[in-house]
């Protein structure tokens, strides 16, 4: 009886590895122009590229959710098996994540209320006099953090974010114009309300999609082996040309 048990502990360590490498994917990202829901599915052209890949690398048993930025990008940092998207790929979180490729690039820009006359910028220097709203663990947060800014205000999501632009609760808010389009839609305000007041064009954001770092590296590789050849044959670069 006693001569059995380790044969029994075999086979539990067995079954264990096995449905740990069974386990689905969970896809994370937040409302954007790159996932949205409609109709009650969530679609968008980073969303397409996403299923895409995973379908074309054989990674079927996935489920995307959607989440406000903070908890998605928490759930990246820290749980296994997870895939995040759309995320600016920086130096700071290279080594975070196991990037799988790029979506697009896009270039950041600092807007504020057009009836904002007092507020004037001839340089990103200059934007630091003011309030700026940021997204929590966005990459722009970090951006403007290592640029020495210290008036950023902390939104969940870039929902939250904007309101308090229009509330006059900050002076600025950095986004790319393609997104500043998006959500003015959203909310039901005309984008002609927003002043582009500086563009940071040194700088462009390169949006990604990457696996926590605890993902199998045959997940990853397959996933990349996929996005590859997708971007190979102009399939990425097609889809992200769509308009929402």
């Amino acid at each position: 009886m006693h001569r059995r048990l380790p044969l029994c502990l075999s086979l539990l360590l067995a079954l264990a590895c096995l449905e740990s490498r069974g386990a689905g994917i969970e896809v994370v990202t937040e409302d954007s122009l790159y996932a949205y829901p409609r109709e009650g599915k969530l679609v968008g052209p980073g969303t397409r590229v996403v299923e895409e890949t995973l379908n074309k690398a054989g990674l079927t048993d996935h489920r995307i959710l959607l989440y406000p930025w903070a908890r998605a990008y928490e759930k990246a940092l820290h749980e296994p098996n997870v895939l995040i998207y759309p995320m600016d790929r920086t130096p700071l979180r290279e080594s975070l994540f196991k990037w799988v490729g790029e979506l697009e690039r896009v270039t950041i820009k600092l807007y504020k209320l057009r009836e904002r006359h007092d507020i004037v910028l001839a340089s990103l220097e200059d934007a630091k006099r003011y309030s700026v709203g940021v997204v929590r663990n966005d990459s722009k947060q970090l951006l403007l953090q290592q640029a020495g800014f210290t008036r950023l205000v902390v939104s969940g999501d870039r929902r939250d974010n904007f309101q308090k632009l229009l509330n006059h609760q900050v002076q600025l808010i950095p986004m790319p114009e393609k997104a500043a389009r998006v959500i003015c839609e959203d909310e039901h305000v005309d984008f002609a309300i927003l002043q582009e007041v500086f563009s940071i064009d040194d700088r462009p954001a390169r949006v990604s999609m990457a696996f926590s770092l605890s993902t199998p590296d045959e997940i990853v590789a397959r996933a990349r082996q996929a996005f590859e050849q997708l971007e190979a044959a102009g399939e990425v670069a097609r889809i992200m040309r769509e308009e929402r």
